[in-house]
Protein backbone atom coordinates (compact mmCIF):
# COMPACT_ATOMS: atom_id res chain seq x y z
CA UNK A 1 0.00 0.00 0.00
CA UNK A 2 1.47 3.35 -1.02
CA UNK A 3 1.15 6.64 0.83
CA UNK A 4 -1.79 7.78 -1.27
CA UNK A 5 -3.67 4.59 -0.42
CA UNK A 6 -2.87 4.94 3.27
CA UNK A 7 -4.09 8.53 3.41
CA UNK A 8 -7.23 7.58 1.50
CA UNK A 9 -8.06 4.96 4.11
CA UNK A 10 -7.42 7.44 6.92
CA UNK A 11 -9.94 9.79 5.33
CA UNK A 12 -12.48 7.01 4.72
CA UNK A 13 -12.27 5.69 8.29
CA UNK A 14 -11.68 9.07 9.93
CA UNK A 15 -9.10 7.16 11.90
CA UNK A 16 -5.37 6.64 12.07
CA UNK A 17 -5.59 3.74 14.50
CA UNK A 18 -3.23 0.79 14.25
CA UNK A 19 -4.15 -2.32 16.23
CA UNK A 20 -1.22 -4.32 17.55
CA UNK A 21 -1.71 -8.07 17.26
CA UNK A 22 0.58 -9.35 20.03
CA UNK A 23 -1.28 -12.42 21.30
CA UNK A 24 -0.15 -13.77 24.67
CA UNK A 25 -1.84 -17.16 25.22
CA UNK A 26 -1.68 -16.62 28.99
CA UNK A 27 -3.81 -13.47 28.68
CA UNK A 28 -6.30 -14.63 26.08
CA UNK A 29 -9.85 -15.30 27.25
CA UNK A 30 -10.27 -18.95 28.33
CA UNK A 31 -13.00 -19.42 25.74
CA UNK A 32 -10.33 -19.50 22.99
CA UNK A 33 -8.57 -22.44 24.64
CA UNK A 34 -5.19 -21.16 23.46
CA UNK A 35 -6.24 -20.85 19.80
CA UNK A 36 -4.19 -17.83 18.74
CA UNK A 37 -5.51 -17.68 15.18
CA UNK A 38 -9.12 -17.72 16.34
CA UNK A 39 -8.31 -14.99 18.87
CA UNK A 40 -6.65 -12.84 16.20
CA UNK A 41 -9.57 -13.28 13.84
CA UNK A 42 -12.02 -12.25 16.54
CA UNK A 43 -10.04 -9.09 17.26
CA UNK A 44 -9.78 -8.26 13.55
CA UNK A 45 -13.51 -8.79 13.04
CA UNK A 46 -14.28 -6.52 16.00
CA UNK A 47 -11.90 -3.70 15.04
CA UNK A 48 -11.56 -3.59 11.25
CA UNK A 49 -14.18 -0.83 10.87
CA UNK A 50 -12.30 1.49 13.24
CA UNK A 51 -8.66 1.10 12.25
CA UNK A 52 -6.52 1.55 9.15
CA UNK A 53 -3.62 -0.71 10.12
CA UNK A 54 -2.62 -3.84 12.00
CA UNK A 55 0.79 -4.50 13.52
CA UNK A 56 1.60 -8.10 14.44
CA UNK A 57 4.79 -8.29 16.50
CA UNK A 58 6.65 -11.24 15.04
CA UNK A 59 8.17 -12.27 18.40
CA UNK A 60 4.81 -13.48 19.68
CA UNK A 61 4.57 -15.84 16.70
CA UNK A 62 8.22 -16.88 16.55
CA UNK A 63 7.90 -18.07 20.15
CA UNK A 64 5.29 -20.60 18.98
CA UNK A 65 7.67 -22.23 16.49
CA UNK A 66 6.59 -23.40 13.05
CA UNK A 67 2.93 -23.24 14.04
CA UNK A 68 3.40 -19.61 15.03
CA UNK A 69 4.82 -18.72 11.62
CA UNK A 70 1.81 -20.31 9.95
CA UNK A 71 -0.51 -18.42 12.30
CA UNK A 72 1.25 -15.17 11.41
CA UNK A 73 0.85 -15.84 7.68
CA UNK A 74 -2.80 -16.77 8.09
CA UNK A 75 -3.45 -13.73 10.28
CA UNK A 76 -2.05 -11.37 7.65
CA UNK A 77 -4.01 -13.14 4.92
CA UNK A 78 -7.17 -12.76 7.01
CA UNK A 79 -6.57 -9.02 7.40
CA UNK A 80 -6.63 -8.67 3.63
CA UNK A 81 -5.58 -5.78 1.41
CA UNK A 82 -7.83 -3.04 2.78
CA UNK A 83 -5.66 -2.45 5.85
CA UNK A 84 -2.01 -1.46 6.12
CA UNK A 85 -0.02 -4.34 7.65
CA UNK A 86 3.17 -3.77 9.63
CA UNK A 87 5.49 -6.65 10.49
CA UNK A 88 6.88 -5.43 13.80
CA UNK A 89 10.23 -7.22 13.78
CA UNK A 90 12.78 -4.43 14.41
CA UNK A 91 15.31 -5.99 12.07
CA UNK A 92 18.80 -4.64 11.44
CA UNK A 93 21.78 -6.50 10.00
CA UNK A 94 24.32 -6.39 7.18
CA UNK A 95 22.90 -5.79 3.73
CA UNK A 96 22.78 -9.39 2.54
CA UNK A 97 20.95 -10.50 5.68
CA UNK A 98 18.59 -7.53 5.51
CA UNK A 99 17.64 -8.55 1.97
CA UNK A 100 16.37 -11.86 3.33
CA UNK A 101 14.57 -10.17 6.21
CA UNK A 102 12.88 -7.99 3.59
CA UNK A 103 11.93 -11.02 1.51
CA UNK A 104 10.38 -12.64 4.56
CA UNK A 105 8.34 -9.57 5.47
CA UNK A 106 7.22 -8.57 2.00
CA UNK A 107 7.20 -11.74 -0.11
CA UNK A 108 6.53 -14.48 2.44
CA UNK A 109 4.23 -12.60 4.82
CA UNK A 110 2.82 -10.05 2.40
CA UNK A 111 3.24 -7.15 4.84
CA UNK A 112 3.24 -3.54 3.68
CA UNK A 113 5.95 -2.44 6.11
CA UNK A 114 8.52 -3.68 8.58
CA UNK A 115 10.08 -1.99 11.59
CA UNK A 116 13.85 -1.60 11.32
CA UNK A 117 16.68 -0.75 13.73
CA UNK A 118 19.11 1.73 12.09
CA UNK A 119 22.17 1.13 14.30
CA UNK A 120 24.15 -0.62 11.54
CA UNK A 121 23.66 2.19 9.05
CA UNK A 122 22.40 2.80 5.54
CA UNK A 123 23.38 -0.53 4.02
CA UNK A 124 21.31 -2.35 6.65
CA UNK A 125 18.18 -0.28 5.94
CA UNK A 126 18.51 0.05 2.17
CA UNK A 127 17.29 -3.46 1.24
CA UNK A 128 13.94 -2.74 2.88
CA UNK A 129 13.54 0.33 0.67
CA UNK A 130 14.30 -1.59 -2.52
CA UNK A 131 10.76 -3.00 -2.68
CA UNK A 132 8.38 -0.71 -4.63
CA UNK A 133 5.30 0.13 -2.61
CA UNK A 134 6.77 -1.24 0.64
CA UNK A 135 7.85 0.71 3.70
CA UNK A 136 10.68 0.74 6.21
CA UNK A 137 9.67 2.06 9.64
CA UNK A 138 12.84 3.10 11.44
CA UNK A 139 13.22 3.27 15.22
CA UNK A 140 13.84 6.87 16.28
CA UNK A 141 12.49 7.80 19.74
CA UNK A 142 10.86 4.79 21.34
CA UNK A 143 8.26 4.50 24.09
CA UNK A 144 10.13 2.26 26.54
CA UNK A 145 11.78 3.66 29.66
CA UNK A 146 15.19 2.42 28.54
CA UNK A 147 15.11 4.72 25.52
CA UNK A 148 16.95 7.31 27.63
CA UNK A 149 20.02 5.07 27.82
CA UNK A 150 21.09 5.95 24.28
CA UNK A 151 18.47 7.88 22.33
CA UNK A 152 18.69 11.06 24.42
CA UNK A 153 22.47 11.15 24.67
CA UNK A 154 24.36 14.12 23.25
CA UNK A 155 27.96 14.58 22.23
CA UNK A 156 29.90 17.18 24.12
CA UNK A 157 29.73 20.48 22.32
CA UNK A 158 26.85 19.90 19.89
CA UNK A 159 23.86 19.39 22.23
CA UNK A 160 21.98 17.38 19.56
CA UNK A 161 20.39 14.19 20.91
CA UNK A 162 21.07 10.93 19.15
CA UNK A 163 17.42 10.47 18.08
CA UNK A 164 17.57 13.77 16.18
CA UNK A 165 20.75 12.75 14.40
CA UNK A 166 19.19 9.41 13.48
CA UNK A 167 16.09 11.04 12.02
CA UNK A 168 18.05 13.61 10.01
CA UNK A 169 20.40 11.03 8.56
CA UNK A 170 17.81 8.34 7.86
CA UNK A 171 15.53 10.88 6.14
CA UNK A 172 18.27 11.19 3.51
CA UNK A 173 18.01 7.48 2.66
CA UNK A 174 14.41 7.41 1.47
CA UNK A 175 11.51 9.68 0.69
CA UNK A 176 8.41 10.15 2.89
CA UNK A 177 6.36 7.94 0.57
CA UNK A 178 8.08 4.78 1.85
CA UNK A 179 9.87 5.71 5.05
CA UNK A 180 8.35 6.19 8.51
CA UNK A 181 9.76 6.65 11.99
CA UNK A 182 8.80 5.03 15.29
CA UNK A 183 8.15 7.82 17.79
CA UNK A 184 6.69 6.80 21.14
CA UNK A 185 3.62 8.48 22.63
CA UNK A 186 5.31 8.44 26.03
CA UNK A 187 7.64 11.08 24.56
CA UNK A 188 4.76 13.37 23.58
CA UNK A 189 6.56 16.49 24.82
CA UNK A 190 9.09 15.95 22.00
CA UNK A 191 6.60 15.74 19.13
CA UNK A 192 6.86 19.36 18.02
CA UNK A 193 10.61 18.87 17.70
CA UNK A 194 10.17 15.54 15.93
CA UNK A 195 7.78 17.05 13.41
CA UNK A 196 10.20 19.90 12.73
CA UNK A 197 12.92 17.33 12.04
CA UNK A 198 10.79 15.37 9.56
CA UNK A 199 7.79 17.45 8.48
CA UNK A 200 6.54 15.13 5.73
CA UNK A 201 7.10 11.63 7.12
CA UNK A 202 4.57 9.41 8.83
CA UNK A 203 5.25 8.47 12.44
CA UNK A 204 4.25 5.10 13.89
CA UNK A 205 3.31 5.94 17.47
CA UNK A 206 3.22 3.16 20.08
CA UNK A 207 2.65 3.76 23.77
CA UNK A 208 -1.01 4.81 23.85
CA UNK A 209 -3.11 3.04 26.46
CA UNK A 210 -1.33 0.72 28.87
CA UNK A 211 1.96 2.64 28.57
CA UNK A 212 0.19 5.93 29.33
CA UNK A 213 1.06 7.97 26.24
CA UNK A 214 -0.68 11.31 25.65
CA UNK A 215 -2.81 10.97 22.50
CA UNK A 216 -4.00 14.59 22.57
CA UNK A 217 -0.46 15.98 22.68
CA UNK A 218 0.73 13.57 19.99
CA UNK A 219 -2.04 14.77 17.68
CA UNK A 220 -1.59 18.45 18.47
CA UNK A 221 2.12 18.48 17.74
CA UNK A 222 2.57 15.48 15.46
CA UNK A 223 -0.08 15.77 12.75
CA UNK A 224 0.77 17.15 9.32
CA UNK A 225 -1.40 17.85 6.24
CA UNK A 226 -1.41 14.12 5.35
CA UNK A 227 -2.28 13.22 8.96
CA UNK A 228 1.22 11.84 9.36
CA UNK A 229 0.41 9.51 12.25
CA UNK A 230 -0.38 5.86 12.79
CA UNK A 231 -1.16 5.51 16.48
CA UNK A 232 -0.90 1.97 17.80
CA UNK A 233 -2.76 0.30 20.63
CA UNK A 234 -2.05 -3.33 21.45
CA UNK A 235 -2.89 -4.55 24.95
CA UNK A 236 -5.46 -1.80 25.48
CA UNK A 237 -7.54 -3.31 22.68
CA UNK A 238 -6.55 -6.98 22.65
CA UNK A 239 -7.44 -7.64 26.26
CA UNK A 240 -10.27 -5.16 26.66
CA UNK A 241 -13.60 -6.63 27.70
CA UNK A 242 -14.90 -5.46 24.31
CA UNK A 243 -12.07 -4.93 21.78
CA UNK A 244 -14.46 -3.38 19.26
CA UNK A 245 -15.68 -0.81 21.77
CA UNK A 246 -12.10 0.00 22.78
CA UNK A 247 -11.13 0.55 19.14
CA UNK A 248 -14.26 2.59 18.47
CA UNK A 249 -13.47 4.84 21.43
CA UNK A 250 -10.00 5.57 20.09
CA UNK A 251 -11.36 6.12 16.58
CA UNK A 252 -13.74 8.77 17.88
CA UNK A 253 -10.92 10.55 19.66
CA UNK A 254 -8.90 10.48 16.45
CA UNK A 255 -11.81 11.80 14.42
CA UNK A 256 -12.06 14.76 16.78
CA UNK A 257 -8.31 15.33 16.53
CA UNK A 258 -8.54 15.39 12.74
CA UNK A 259 -11.24 18.06 12.95
CA UNK A 260 -8.97 20.23 15.10
CA UNK A 261 -5.53 19.66 13.65
CA UNK A 262 -6.07 18.26 10.15
CA UNK A 263 -9.39 19.74 8.96
CA UNK A 264 -8.59 19.25 5.28
CA UNK A 265 -8.95 15.49 5.83
CA UNK A 266 -11.90 15.69 8.20
CA UNK A 267 -15.50 14.79 7.40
Amino acid sequence: MDKEGLVRRIVEKQSFLCVGLDPDPDKMPPSFNGDVLAFNRSVIDATRDYCVAYKPNTAFYEALGIDGMLILQETIAYIGKDHFVIADAKRGDIGNTSRYYARFAFDTLGADAITVAPYMGADSVGPFLDYPGKWAIVLALTSNSGSADFQHTVQEGDNVPLYAKVMRRVAEWGDPDRLMFVCGATQAEKFAELRDLCPDHFFLVPGIGVQGGDLAAVCRYGMNPSCGLLVNSSRGILYAEDPGAAARGLQRQMQEAMKKFCPELSR
